[in-house]
Formats: structure tokens, C-alpha cells, sequence
């Protein structure tokens, strides 16, 4: 496969997989930061959502193969530890969870945390990114598809798990005067 032509279905699958990766990118930091309270959950479910999306563009198109072999150095590594710790912090007390590891293969259970996978997820994604930006855009698309097959999907995924599971406790699991108190008031206003 030669290089990405503009205006192509490829030029236009990593143009999308860029946006979504800076979206993602860009929430996550936000709520690490501490700079959406109160949506920090809600915020995270859509974004894992939409990024999952773009996951499915890239496992329907062909394989993307790079022209050359190697991977051109596409500029240090993102540091996303200070991200990580950020997201533990918010996530504390529940933030560790159990999770299959392989459904598809065994029954066999690990643990897993929230926060490691919201990190995890935003270091690949930054990895495309550099070569997205460094004009290497099969690059980028090549790392993104094969890292969403290995690694970013299936953390994504069960981050969202995870993510729609803590929002439904948060909105489902009221006192039972609270609920009927607000169901009456939506019912008569």
C-alpha cells in the first residue's frame, strides 16, 4: 500500500481517527484536571463511546500496511503518568475492578483499573497523533488500527463497561423518598 492520497477513503478514515483521538484526548484531560465536576462520568461514557465508534472504522476497512517496514521515530513518548495519577486520585475507592480476561478463550478473571485504562487508551491514541502530525498519516493510521486490535480497543471497552456501570449506580441506586420525591415532581410540572 502506497501512501495515504488526499481526499481519499483512507485520508479520510485517519482524518476522523485524528479528531476523535484529540477529542478523547482533550476529555480525558479535562476530567483529570478536575475542570468538569459533577460530569465527570457522563463526560467519559461518551467519549469512550464515540472512540469506540471510530475503532469500528478502522477494524472495517483492510489492513492498513505501511510502504516501509519500520517505524519512523515519530518524537518521545507522551508521559501520561501525571494522568494516570490524576484519574486514580478521582477514581479512589473505586477505581480497581475484576474483569474477564479473555471471554472468548477462557473464563479466567483479572484485575484491572479504571484510570490505568483511560491512560492506557490516551497513550496509543497520542502515539498516532505524533505521526498523524508529523505528516506520516499511514503511519499514524497503521498504529491506531493495530493497537486497536491489540490494546486500545479492548481497554477502551471495558472501560466504558465500567464507566456505564458507576453512572447507573450514581443515577439508579437512590433512596426510595428521593426517587418517588422526583418522580412526582416530574409528573406534575
Amino acid at each position: 500500500m502506497s501512501e495515504i492520497t488526499p481526499g481519499s477513503d483512507l485520508s479520510e478514515v485517519a482524518d476522523q481517527v485524528s479528531a476523535q483521538a484529540r477529542t478523547f484526548l482533550s476529555t480525558v484531560t479535562q476530567v483529570a484536571s478536575g475542570g468538569m465536576p459533577g460530569a465527570e462520568l457522563s463526560l467519559l461514557v461518551l467519549a469512550s463511546s464515540d472512540l469506540l465508534a471510530a475503532g469500528a472504522r478502522l477494524a472495517a476497512i483492510v489492513d492498513v500496511v505501511p510502504k516501509e517496514r519500520y517505524e519512523p521515530d515519530a518524537g518521545p513518548d507522551t508521559d501520561l503518568d501525571p494522568l494516570r495519577e490524576a484519574l486514580s486520585k478521582m477514581f479512589d475507592g473505586f477505581d480497581d475492578y475484576t474483569e474477564v480476561v479473555d471471554p472468548v478463550l477462557s473464563d479466567d478473571v483479572g484485575q484491572a483499573s479504571l484510570s490505568g485504562d483511560l491512560a492506557c487508551v490516551a497513550e496509543a491514541l497520542a502515539k498516532g497523533l505524533q505521526h498523524f502530525d508529523s505528516g506520516h498519516e499511514l503511519e499514524a493510521l497503521w498504529w491506531w488500527q493495530f493497537s486497536y486490535f491489540s490494546l486500545w480497543g479492548e481497554r477502551a471497552a471495558s472501560a466504558l463497561r465500567v464507566l456505564q456501570g458507576l453512572l447507573a449506580h450514581v443515577r439508579l441506586d437512590v433512596e426510595d423518598d428521593v426517587a418517588a420525591e422526583a418522580e412526582y415532581d416530574a409528573l406534575h410540572s
